[in-house]
């Protein structure tokens, strides 16, 4: 769950003395392998769940994760995340063998279950998702940041890093996502399902260098985050969210190269663990530190086991998808992980649990098979096929052994899938588990059916007939009921409005509503231009900006109608022949963050159409009366629907 013990820099003294500690604490790391005080003769696995709670009448984001914490004072696994909408829990770990996968299952139920009684006393649902489809930008602000000081002191540091003015994300699917933000909160878009497994220190770099390897397929069997800001993007949006929210980086006229925080890797492991972290100390600058009284040097020369803290805490600040985790087991011998961090949330705990036993087996079956996975792949290709896993997910195709082209599909099931039945059969786990899980995977890689498709289908369905925040809240309710049933997610059925029992749009923001895609005009443009636009785009409003976006006046088609009158009037004669001679100079806008009961009243008392929203002077979007039209013929169909059950 990270260290919670940390500050923020204040000065080059404390600087230096964590720095300090963090050199000594990777000469004791090292000591400690060189003369063989790991544990090696236990192999365990373990995980991390997080997940979203939302309003369960909204679907909206619920910031409520503080007082959930309250109610469940003593449980000590379940924390606290970055927003206050997110919460975490750590499942025990257990020998990678028997029924480990189904007990796996059953923790995190029976977890998630607490959680969940909780949570709904508050008015509230849980969720597991990547992303959560009804986030806004508007969440991701600061006042949405978990009170503690490591969030704090993170963010900050972060913050100080930043070259540009703000943090820039960009992302192409099948719609385009291109905006600024301030603080480094977006990472708190991300939800994830984090695996762990335990590798002795010789085994570390093989098994290391195959799960690189393995992350573009496990996440094109996982993905489940395509929906960003109403936004259709990756399959597993979650891998650019997550490197452009903490990317402090800017855009420079020389060719510098400057590592993101959150990165995939630069090459292959070659000789120990040790070559992560070196790098990565000398790579990234150290941001918070650690409050660390301990000294590792010292409990090495007394033959003691130190927690190396200092390094802890740098490891939590470098995100590497496949993280290298050193800890201390029960018995007081020290280990090594690989934490797994590609896998997101969700859509039910049996799907998680059956990508955990995936990966598990998958890494099992290639060590036994493969010497060395250097000598099948290129590095290059195996970072090339995790971009392309996280855009297309399923959808993709793989370059594999002997420069092999596969899509995604048939290396699941005629190569990957089989190798990780062996590889639990090899560490004994139950047949009846491996059989289930599995089987779980491979009729969801016969059908095509992971969370992402299932969401981009469906929203995409329902945009002709409501608008994108209720299909997202539709995405989210139908998700919430699929997951209490634990139903996996190939035999989920295509949402459809109908599937939302209460729709309440009177709470949305105008900035949740508005149209984004804009037509507009410039002051200059001909009049005759403006009428054969509307016609063509059968538009009753048309905003006037200038060059650089800002909102300058609004033509409507009663402006354009009393136009063309007085022109016949005058025998089709008119000096008023551009935008500039009839467009309204001064409409009324609204900004952002007004609700859409606030401008419905705006447009009402003021007898007009439509409302330009601005923000800073610049048109960002508009709503109209059809808008409105639209969600009231919702509403009546609902009322009518519930009429038609009351009388059956």
């Amino acid at each position: 769950m990270g260290e919670q013990k940390v500050s923020l820099l204040q000065d080059s003294k404390q600087m230096q003395k964590f720095v300090q500690n963090l050199l000594n604490d990777v000469k004791a790391l090292e000591y400690m392998l060189d003369n063989d005080w790991f544990e090696s003769d236990v192999v365990r696995i373990g995980a991390e769940q997080e997940m979203c709670l939302v309003d369960a009448k909204t679907y909206k984001p619920a910031p409520i994760a503080m007082k959930v914490l309250k109610k469940m004072e003593g449980k000590d696994w379940v924390e606290t995340e970055l927003a206050k909408f997110n919460l975490e829990t750590n499942l025990t770990p257990r020998k990678f063998t028997g029924k480990c996968l189904s007990q796996l299952e059953k923790e995190n139920l029976k977890n998630l279950n607490i959680i969940r009684k909780n949570v709904e006393q508050l008015g509230a649902k849980v969720i597991l998702t990547g992303i959560l489809p009804t986030l806004q930008k508007s969440d991701m602000e600061m006042h949405n940041l978990t009170p503690k000081k490591r969030y704090k002191a993170l963010m900050e540091a972060i913050n100080s890093q930043l070259i540009g003015s703000a943090y820039e994300l960009r992302l192409t699917g099948l719609d385009e996502l291109w905006i600024k933000h301030g603080s480094p909160m977006l990472e708190a878009c991300n939800t994830s399902f984090q695996v762990h497994l335990q590798v002795a220190p010789k085994q570390f770099p093989k098994l290391y260098n195959i799960s690189q390897a393995l992350a573009g397929p496990v996440m094109a069997a996982a993905a489940n985050s395509p929906l960003v800001f109403n936004r259709r993007l990756w399959h597993e949006s979650r891998i650019a969210l997550f490197q452009q929210s903490l990317d402090t980086r800017t855009t420079q006229d020389h060719m510098r190269e400057r590592s993101p925080r959150v990165h995939f890797g630069r090459t292959w492991l070659n000789d120990s663990i040790m070559e992560i972290y070196r790098e990565d100390i000398a790579r990234y600058r150290v941001l918070i530190a650690g409050d660390v009284e301990e000294d590792s040097i010292a409990l090495i020369n007394k033959g003691q086991v130190p927690k190396l803290r200092a390094l802890q805490v740098h490891n939590s600040t470098v995100y590497r998808w496949n993280r290298p985790c050193y800890g201390i087991s029960g018995n007081g011998k020290p280990h090594l992980r690989i934490e797994n961090r590609v896998f997101p949330s969700g859509p039910t705990v049996v799907d998680e649990v059956a990508n955990a036993a995936f990966w598990l087996g998958a890494m099992e079956g290639m060590s036994d098979h493969v010497k060395d996975i250097r000598d099948h792949l290129s590095f290059d290709d195996v970072h090339d096929n995790f971009g392309k896993a996280a855009r297309f997910g399923i959808d993709c195709k793989f370059t594999w052994f002997k420069d092999k082209k596969i899509s995604a599909q048939d290396l699941l099931l005629k190569e990957l899938i089989p190798l990780a039945r062996e590889g639990l059969k090899k560490r004994k786990v139950d047949t009846g588990d491996i059989d289930r899980y599995m089987g779980i995977l491979e009729e969801r890689a016969k059908a095509c059916a992971t969370g992402a498709r299932w969401q981009l289908r469906g929203f995409t369905n329902m945009r002709a007939t409501v608008n994108p925040d209720e299909a997202a809240a539709v995405i989210t309710a139908t998700t919430i009921r699929n997951q209490e049933k634990e139903e996996p997610i190939h035999t989920w059925q295509l949402p459809t409005p109908a599937d939302l029992e209460d729709y309440r749009p009177s709470r949305l923001k105008v900035s949740e509503f508005m149209t984004t895609d804009l037509f507009t005009v410039h002051k200059d443009d001909l009049i005759d231009l403006v009428a054969e636009m509307m016609n063509w785009r059968k538009i009753r409003y048309m905003p006037v900006e200038d060059n650089k976006g800002n909102l300058i006046g609004l033509i409507t088609s009663r402006l354009l109608l009393r136009h063309y009158t007085d022109s016949q009037k005058l025998n089709g004669k008119s000096k008023r022949n551009t935008v500039t001679d009839i467009m309204l100079a001064k409409p009324i806008t609204v900004g952002p963050n007004v609700t859409l009961y606030q401008a419905m009243q705006i447009m009402r008392e003021n007898k007009i159409g439509c409302l330009p929203v601005v923000q800073n002077k610049e048109l960002i979007g508009i709503i109209t009366e059809m808008d409105f039209l639209r969600i009231s013929s919702r509403l009546i169909e609902r009322l009518e629907t519930e009429d038609k059950k009351e009388r059956s």
